[in-house]
C-alpha cells in the first residue's frame, strides 16, 4: 500500500509546511487539468492526501491524515453511494469551496478496500475539463465539418460531419494531406491559406472554394470554411483547425440571382436583334451553359407581327448568335444567319410548336440528331440540352438552346426557371427591336418618299448631295434638302431639320417641304418665305393643341435655311430659321461660315427673320448641311465647326468627291442624327445669254421692242421662237405701259429655257381674265399663258416683274 506519510510529504514546501502549489494550468504538462486526490479507508478516514488537495483546501497532509473526511465538509454531503457528485468543502481560512468529486474503488495488496477521490474546484476549472464527453459529442456531431491538421498539413483528426460531407472518412485521411485526399477541390487555394494561417496566426474567415469530390465527380460542390491556428500553453504551434460547410445550393442560388441581376444591364442595350441575341449567349456562357444558341423567325426579323408558330415554322428560323466555352464554337453546325434545319422531332421544334421548355439528353432519343450533329455530340461529349421558347406577348419569336457537356451537372428545375426568366427578358427586348424595326422601316420608307428622288437640272448651279439617316433608337429624323428652280433662271437651295424622330417627324418634314415648294412658287424673298412658313407652323401647333394632327408638335422648333441664287446678278440671298449657317470655300481657297443673322426656329412667332445678301463668284463652293454632320450629340460644336472648315478646304475639287471627303472627315463614330449635305457651285450667266433694254412708256415703242427681240433671237439661232416670243413681248410690254409705271425694262435670258421678263415700277398685280367673245380686249395674259410653258409675277423692292418661259 502506498505510504500516506510519504505521499503527504511529496512536494512539501520546506518553508511553509504546505505542499508546493501545483503548476498553473497554462504550465501543466500536456495541458492536463490539476486534480486534487485523496484516499479514504473503509471507515471514511483520510489515509492519503495529494499536494493538489492540500493546495485546494489549504490543509497539509499532517492536518488531515487519520481524521474523518466528513470534518472537511462545510455542510452535509449527499446521501447514498454515488460515484460522482458535488461537495462543499471548508477551506482552512473558513471559506467554502465547491468541488466536483469522482470516487473510485481501490484494492490494497492485502485485499482491503479503499476509495480514491478526485476533485476539481468548479469555481476555477473550465467547464469542458469537467465533461470531456460533452466536448467530444459536440465536436463529433457538430453540423459543421471540423478537422485538425498538423504543421505538415496532414490530417490528425476530423469529425463525422466532415467525413460525410466529402465522402472521405477518417481512416482515408489520417496522415495524408488535403491535396492527396481531395485533389479536385481547389487544394492549392486551401493549402495556401492553411500555410498562411500557420505562419501569421491570423484566422481565415469564410473562404470559398469549389471543385469535385471523389464520390460525386459529375457535380461541382462549393464549400465555405474558416481556419485558425492551434497553439499550446507555451505558444508552440501544434497545427491548424478548419471548419467548413457545404454551400453548394446557396452558391447556385446566388449565381442564379447574379445572372438575373446582370441580365438587366447586359441584355437589350440596343434595338438590334442580332446584338440582343449575342448579349444573351454571352451572358449564359460559361456561367450557365457550355454552349448556347439563339434562333429567330424570319418574319420577326423583318418587323412583321408574329403569329403562333407551328412545327412547319421551324423552317423559317435563322441563327442569330451562338457561343461556346471552346474558342470558335466548334459545336455549332449552323453558321450565323443561316437556317438551322432542325429535324421535326427535335426538342427545338417541339419547343417552338408547343410553346414550352423541353429538356433532353443526348444519350436518349438521339433519333432527332442528324449525322452532323451526332458527330459534334460525340466529339465534344455533349450531355444535356434545354430548348426554351423566345416568347413575347404570348407568341413565340424563336427558340434559345442551352447545352451542357460532360463534366457539367445536368439541368435541374431551378435551372429551367432561370433559363425561362433570362429568355423572357431577352424576348421582351427582341420584341421591342422587332417593333422598332417595323416603325423604323415605315418611317424610312415614308421619309425617302418625301425627299427628292432626283435633283432638277439647274444650269445656274452645279450641285451634289448626300443624305444619311441616323441610327438613333428614336427612328429616322426629319432632315430634308431641296433644289427648287425659280423664275428668271434663279435657283433656291433648302435644308431643314424637324425636331424628333420617327414617323411623325418624317410626316412633319413632308408637310414643311411641300409648304416651302408652294411658297417658293410665289417668288417670295427668303425672309418673307420663312415668315410665312413660321405662320404655318404656328397654325399646325394650334391644331395639335385642339386635338388635331400629331405631326404639328414635331414641326414646332423645326429649323430651315433658304437660299436664292440669281445667276444674272450673281447675288446670293439667304435667311435662317434657327439653322446653322452654310460654309463657303472661295476660289482663292479661303473657307469661312457665312455671316448670317440668326433667326428663331419655326413656330416661335413674334420674332422677325433677316436675310443676308452677297455676291457669289463663279467657282465658289457653298456647303449647306444639317447639324447632324457636326455631331452635336457627341462632339464639341466649336471643334466640329473648325474640323468642317478644315475638311472643306482640303476636299477634292469635284462636288461628288467633296461630299465623300466631308463625310469621311466629319462622320462621328455613331450617327445619332440624320445628316443632309448639299454642295453647290454657281455658274453665272455670260453676256451672250442675257440682253436687257430700257423702254419708255410709249405705246409706239412696242413694235420697236418686238423688232429688237426678233433680231436677238436670230443671233441666238432661235428664229423658230421669234413669232411666239414677239407676241409675248408685245402683250407684256403693252400691259406694263398701260397699267404699270416707269421705269420699264425688257430682258431676255437664254439658258435651259428662253425667258422673257418685263419690269415696271408698279406693284399692281396682273390678273388673268377670261374675255367674252364680244370683248375687244382682255386676252393679253390669256395669250401669254397659252404660248408660254409657264408664266408668273414676282415682286421686287422697286416694283414687279412679269415673266414667261418657253422651252428650247
Amino acid at each position: 500500500m502506498p505510504d500516506p506519510d510519504r505521499l503527504a510529504r511529496l512536494d512539501d514546501d520546506p518553508g511553509t509546511g504546505l505542499p508546493s502549489a501545483p503548476p498553473p494550468l497554462d504550465q501543466a504538462p500536456f495541458d492536463l487539468v490539476p486534480t486534487a486526490t485523496a484516499v479514504l479507508d473503509r471507515k471514511g478516514t483520510v489515509v492519503g492526501w495529494s499536494p493538489a488537495a492540500a493546495h485546494l483546501l489549504g490543509r497539509t497532509a499532517a492536518e488531515v491524515l487519520g481524521r474523518p473526511a466528513r470534518e472537511l465538509l462545510a455542510e452535509p454531503g449527499p446521501d447514498g453511494q454515488r460515484s460522482t457528485g458535488v461537495l462543499r468543502l471548508r477551506h482552512r481560512d473558513g471559506s467554502v469551496r465547491t468541488v466536483g468529486v469522482e470516487a473510485g474503488r481501490l484494492a490494497d495488496i492485502d485485499g482491503t478496500d479503499r476509495w480514491l477521490l478526485r476533485g476539481l474546484d468548479l469555481a476555477t476549472a473550465p467547464w469542458w475539463s469537467t465533461s470531456h464527453s460533452v466536448v467530444s459529442r459536440f465536436l463529433a456531431h457538430s453540423p459543421y465539418g471540423i478537422a485538425v491538421l498538423g504543421t505538415d498539413l496532414r490530417y490528425l483528426w476530423l469529425n463525422e460531419t466532415l467525413a460525410a460531407m466529402a465522402g472521405v472518412g477518417l481512416n482515408e485521411r489520417i496522415g495524408r494531406r488535403f491535396a492527396e485526399v481531395l485533389p479536385d477541390l481547389s487544394p492549392e487555394l486551401v493549402e495556401a491559406q492553411m500555410r498562411r494561417t500557420l505562419e501569421t496566426g491570423r484566422p481565415v474567415r469564410r473562404l470559398e472554394y469549389r471543385g469535385r469530390l471523389p464520390g460525386d465527380p459529375e457535380r461541382e460542390h462549393v464549400y465555405s470554411c474558416s481556419m485558425l491556428r492551434l497553439d499550446d500553453a507555451h505558444g508552440r504551434v501544434l497545427g491548424v483547425c478548419y471548419m467548413g460547410v457545404d454551400i453548394t445550393d446557396r452558391w447556385r442560388m446566388r449565381q442564379r440571382l447574379s445572372l438575373l441581376t446582370d441580365s438587366g444591364a447586359r441584355i437589350g442595350t440596343t434595338l438590334d436583334p442580332v446584338t440582343t441575341s449575342r448579349e444573351l449567349v454571352e451572358l449564359v456562357v460559361p456561367r450557365f451553359a457550355d454552349f448556347a444558341t439563339v434562333d429567330l423567325l424570319e418574319p420577326v426579323l423583318r418587323g412583321e407581327e408574329p403569329v403562333a408558330p407551328t412545327a412547319a415554322s421551324a423552317a423559317a428560323l435563322r441563327r442569330m448568335a451562338h457561343l461556346s466555352v471552346r474558342p470558335g464554337s466548334p459545336e455549332a453546325v449552323t453558321p450565323i444567319g443561316e437556317p438551322p434545319h432542325y429535324p421535326a422531332n427535335s426538342p427545338m421544334v417541339r419547343c417552338l410548336a408547343e410553346g414550352n421548355t423541353v429538356l433532353a439528353g443526348y444519350d436518349d432519343h438521339t433519333d432527332w440528331l442528324d449525322p452532323e450533329r451526332i458527330e459534334a455530340t460525340r466529339t465534344w461529349r455533349l450531355r444535356a440540352v434545354m430548348a426554351v421558347p423566345v416568347r413575347a406577348r404570348g407568341v413565340a419569336h424563336g427558340v434559345a438552346m442551352f447545352v451542357r457537356a460532360a463534366g457539367s451537372p445536368p439541368f435541374e428545375a431551378g435551372d429551367v426557371s432561370l433559363a425561362e426568366e433570362l429568355v423572357s427578358r431577352a424576348a421582351v427586348c427582341l420584341d421591342n427591336a422587332r417593333r422598332y424595326t417595323r416603325e423604323h422601316d415605315t418611317a424610312l420608307t415614308l421619309q425617302r418618299s418625301l425627299l427628292p428622288q432626283a435633283l432638277p437640272a439647274c444650269p445656274a448651279l452645279e450641285v451634289a448631295h448626300r443624305y444619311l439617316p441616323g441610327d438613333s433608337h428614336g427612328g429616322v429624323g426629319g432632315d430634308w434638302f431641296d433644289v427648287i428652280p425659280l423664275s428668271g433662271a434663279r435657283v433656291a437651295l433648302v435644308v431643314g431639320d424637324v425636331a424628333g424622330h420617327g414617323i411623325n417627324a418624317a410626316a412633319a418634314m413632308g408637310r414643311l417641304r411641300t409648304a416651302v415648294h408652294t411658297l417658293a412658287d410665289m417668288d417670295l424673298p427668303p425672309d418673307e418665305l420663312l415668315a410665312h412658313l413660321d405662320d404655318l407652323v404656328l397654325r399646325l401647333t394650334d391644331e395639335r393643341t385642339a386635338g388635331g394632327d400629331l405631326t404639328a408638335g414635331e414641326a414646332h422648333n423645326a429649323k430651315c435655311l433658304y437660299v436664292v441664287y440669281d445667276p444674272a446678278s450673281r447675288l446670293c440671298t439667304m435667311a435662317s430659321a434657327g439653322h446653322v449657317p452654310p460654309a463657303l470655300l472661295l476660289p482663292d481657297g479661303l473657307v469661312a461660315f457665312v455671316d448670317l443673322p440668326p433667326g428663331p426656329p419655326l413656330g416661335v412667332g413674334s420674332l422677325p427673320f433677316e436675310s443676308a445678301e452677297f455676291e457669289l463668284a463663279d467657282g465658289t463652293t457653298l456647303a449647306l448641311f444639317t447639324d447632324g454632320l457636326l455631331g452635336h450629340a457627341t462632339r464639341d460644336p466649336d471643334r466640329a465647326a473648325e474640323l468642317l472648315l478644315a475638311t472643306l478646304a482640303t476636299a477634292r475639287p469635284g462636288l461628288d468627291d467633296a461630299c465623300a471627303d466631308l463625310l469621311a472627315g466629319m462622320l462621328p463614330e455613331r450617327i445619332e442624327d440624320d445628316i443632309a449635305l448639299l454642295l453647290a457651285r454657281p455658274r453665272s450667266l455670260t453676256p451672250d445669254q442675257l440682253v436687257t433694254w430700257e423702254l419708255s412708256a410709249d405705246p409706239a415703242l412696242v413694235a420697236d421692242a418686238r423688232a429688237k427681240v426678233a433680231e436677238v433671237l436670230d443671233g441666238w439661232g432661235l428664229t423658230e421662237l421669234a413669232f411666239t416670243t414677239e407676241l409675248i413681248v408685245s402683250e407684256l410690254v403693252t400691259n406694263a405701259i398701260r397699267y404699270g409705271a416707269s421705269p420699264i425694262r425688257l430682258r431676255l435670258i437664254r439658258q435651259s429655257a428662253l425667258i422673257c421678263e418685263v419690269f415696271d415700277g408698279s406693284s399692281t398685280s396682273p390678273r388673268l381674265r377670261h374675255a367674252r367673245t364680244t370683248d375687244e380686249g382682255g386676252r393679253g395674259l390669256f395669250l401669254v399663258a397659252q404660248l408660254a410653258r409657264r408664266w408668273g409675277t414676282r415682286y421686287t423692292p422697286d416694283g414687279k416683274i412679269i415673266w414667261a418661259e418657253q422651252s428650247l
